[in-house]
């Protein structure tokens, strides 16, 4: 393959921003039929050179190509979209029925997520995947903080026991799911510091865990739950059906920036220091390679 080929697939993969898998099956068939018109201009006659550059011309400018591509591949079907809003939807009902306070219900669930993920996980990762993936770590990550409660002197061992194989797990997860597409680690732990705020917000290892809570108060908190949990189900939804890539990244932005305005009113005044540097700490992590994407796309 001549180097102008070259240059023109290497500009094409720049420019096509979907899932990575899908990038390279789209990839090696627009190298085919480059490589095929090339063929065909030097088997009558046209030099190499030329045949390359009449190639390139009448597939047309490369961000012209990679914008319709996207358009075609950018976006996930209605099955796909209710697949991913499917957990949040589940966690929502959980709250909404106060079945959260029932083992078997909560278990029940977990084994769900469990069995869509590994199900998930051996169809190839499809897109809708990665949400359940969020709450498949769930219980790995809360188990570490949950770490801080336990008697003074214990903490420490369990934290070197503990930590450095939910760091495995966790940072495994995380690279599988970034190879696929940045994106889809912002949208695999959107639910992250959402939980993480309403359990601060509720007294976590205080009041909420010991039940001296008002029930008035309580109420009031559930239903902010089960809110925030139905937005990100619509964000989630509307993650995979739109096709252009700064509408993905809005998608991720807006409802996290809508329920922490929330959480911060309703229940901001029970969050302490270390609360918040928690809460800023996951806010971080969950936004930064939808802030990676940003970039890129403001220099265009």
């Amino acid at each position: 393959m001549s180097s102008q080929l070259g240059d023109y697939l290497d500009s094409f993969r720049d420019y096509l921003r979907i899932d990575a898998a899908v990038k390279c099956s789209v990839a090696a068939e627009l190298r085919t039929h480059l490589e095929d018109r090339s063929r065909e201009l030097r088997e009558s006659g046209v030099s190499e050179e030329a045949a390359s550059r009449a190639a390139i011309e009448s597939f047309g400018p490369v961000e012209l190509v990679a914008r319709q591509i996207c358009k075609v591949h950018g976006h996930g079907t209605w099955q796909e979209a209710f697949l991913a809003a499917l957990p949040h939807l589940l966690v929502a009902l959980l709250f909404a029925t106060y079945y959260w306070e029932n083992i078997l219900c909560t278990s029940m669930t977990g084994v769900a997520v469990v069995s869509t993920v590994v199900y998930g996980w051996c169809r190839n990762q499809p897109m809708w995947l990665f949400p359940w993936l969020g709450y498949y770590l769930l219980p790995v990550i809360m188990t570490g903080v949950l770490l801080i409660y336990l008697p003074q002197g214990w903490t420490w061992l369990a934290a070197l026991v503990y930590l450095p194989f939910a760091l495995f797990v966790i940072a495994y997860i995380m690279k599988q799911t970034a190879s696929r597409d940045r994106l889809y680690v912002s949208l695999m732990l959107a639910p992250l510091p959402i939980i993480c705020a309403w359990l601060l917000t509720m007294g976590l290892g205080s009041g909420f865990l010991t039940g001296s809570m008002h029930s008035a108060q309580l109420s009031l908190d559930i239903h902010g739950i089960v809110v925030s949990f139905l937005v990100l189900a619509v964000a989630s939804f509307t993650f995979i059906r739109v096709t252009h890539r700064w509408c993905k990244v809005a998608t991720l932005f807006a409802p996290l920036t809508v329920i922490f305005v929330a959480i911060a009113l309703m229940g901001g005044q029970n969050i302490n220091l270390w609360g918040w540097v928690l809460l800023v700490s996951c806010v971080f992590v969950v936004a930064s390679p939808a802030w990676l994407e940003l970039r890129p796309l403001t220099t265009r």
